[in-house]
């Protein structure tokens, strides 16, 4: 692929990214303003929890199957593929009884009986889906993001539609259970019809194997520490107040993150198998390219967050307040949004310049940068939540962002691919663009985005 015909593709990826990523969301809100008027928080915070748990054996056992298959220069070969697919299947049942084992002790120590089926349920999930096709991945490195979408955007909605008549028939939380499950085999299944003629069958090619294992190492460390960093907060937050805080947490935090995610997912599926098709470039020519397509990304997020920061707690009074008969329960969630908006610009760098690391093989940096987070939230919440409570916490889970971009711009500067001058403008214009809009709003007489903060003392 020449360089003009593949900044084209990137283009275009980047815009089904975004358009697929904005008709996710509406959906899953969509959905979610439904389900917060059917289901009390409860049962939302007992959810995340458990997807929690199922997503940590999932990523402590991560293989780098699907990134081995855009990085590689065999990717698109059949061997390749189907020991691909044979080592994603074992693992989806290393992850199905994994999970069964850990069953009964999590029940032990978090006390609630209701664990002892949801979590076996949410492993099975994790099993079904582990036969999805390889073709998801193989369209990924083609940097074919329109079918993906398309095809991603028919099973959200589907789905989603599935969820809200079972909880219209029971609203209970094994409906929610229940809709993962099937969510699980209808996504596997549907996968295997996203390429004509192309079929994935049980082999394991040695040579093969040396290559995904070789890639894969440094992918299953970064895995397993970006769960830690990212989850701890639920396990920690379930343990020091109630599921049904965490619910109202969950909410706040879903919210909050959207530019997160938005970067997330534009970072693996155009990124990254851009970058991996670039890699002959000497170092600085790729960080050259890399800062040129920063540019426009990191300046439409940062307006795009501080205006999110500035309105968050407006966000979760329209969505959220109406008639639903379960507000009160879920008014904590106006303070903790715009809190926990202000520190994801960190993550923003980190997501935009990570994937140049991945795809050069240095995934012990992102494994680095992960740890360091956990640190911060491992260590931080007890102890600011001892001291300040649930504002301290949600005050740690914010800024634990920071040591993750920290951490990666030295392994950047390593490498020779460092953007920090980028990152620095770039910083300045959101804290600049936010303190402007604080500072309308503060004039107009709407006050600060935290005010029911104070308003709870």
């Amino acid at each position: 692929m020449t360089t003009s015909s593949l900044k084209q593709t990137a283009t275009q990826g980047a815009i089904w990214t975004i358009l697929g990523y904005g008709v996710g969301q509406g959906t899953r809100l969509a959905g979610n303003l439904v389900l917060t008027r059917l289901l009390v928080p409860e049962f939302f915070g007992l959810m995340a929890f458990v997807t929690t748990i199922t997503m940590g054996i999932s990523l402590f056992s991560d293989y780098g199957v699907g990134q081995s298959i855009v990085n590689n220069p065999r990717g698109d070969e059949e061997d390749f593929l189907n020991t691909a697919w044979t080592l994603q299947v074992i693992r989806g049942f290393q992850i199905f009884f994994l999970g069964l084992l850990l069953t009964y002790p999590i029940v032990h120590f978090y006390k609630d009986d209701r664990l002892l089926l949801l979590i076996p349920l949410a492993s099975l999930s994790a099993a079904l889906d582990s036969f999805s096709s390889t073709s998801l991945h193989t369209l990924q490195r083609r940097l074919e993001v329109r079918k993906l979408v398309i095809y991603e955007t028919i099973m959200r909605v589907g789905m989603m539609i599935v969820l809200i008549g079972l909880c219209l028939w029971q609203p209970t939380i094994w409906s929610l259970a229940a809709n993962i499950v099937l969510g699980a085999f209808f996504y596997s299944l549907g996968s295997h019809f996203l390429i004509p003629g192309y079929r994935n069958r049980f082999k394991l090619d040695r040579t093969v194997l040396k290559e995904i294992q070789s890639f894969g190492r440094w992918i299953a460390l970064a895995s397993a520490t970006m769960f830690v960093a990212d989850q701890a907060d639920r396990f920690i937050l379930a343990k020091l107040l109630s599921f049904e805080k965490l619910g109202v947490y969950t909410i706040a935090y879903t919210l909050a993150s959207i530019p997160r995610e938005l970067i997330k997912t534009m970072s693996d599926r155009v990124i990254f198998p851009a970058i991996s098709q670039q890699l002959h470039l000497r170092r600085y020519r790729l960080r050259a390219k890399l800062m040129k397509q920063r540019w426009i990304v990191l300046l439409g997020l940062g307006f795009f967050l501080a205006v999110l920061v500035c309105c968050g707690d407006w966000v979760i009074l329209l969505l959220y307040q109406g008639r639903n008969k379960n507000w009160e329960l879920y008014r904590e969630a106006t303070w903790m949004m715009p809190i926990l908006c202000s520190g994801i610009w960190f993550s923003i760098l980190f997501h935009t310049t990570s994937p140049a690391l991945l795809a050069i093989g240095k995934a012990i940096y992102s494994a680095q940068s992960n740890i360091a987070r956990f640190i911060v939230i491992g260590g931080g919440m007890p102890l600011a939540f001892s001291q300040f409570g649930e504002l301290g916490a949600i005050v740690v889970i914010a800024l634990s962002d920071f040591p993750l971009y920290v951490v990666n711009l030295v392994g950047l500067k390593r490498e020779k691919l460092s953007c920090l001058s980028q990152d620095l403008i770039c910083t300045l214009f959101f804290f600049v663009t936010l303190t402007l809009l604080l500072a309308l709003r503060h004039s107009l007489g709407f006050g600060l985005p935290i005010q029911e903060l104070f308003a709870t003392k």
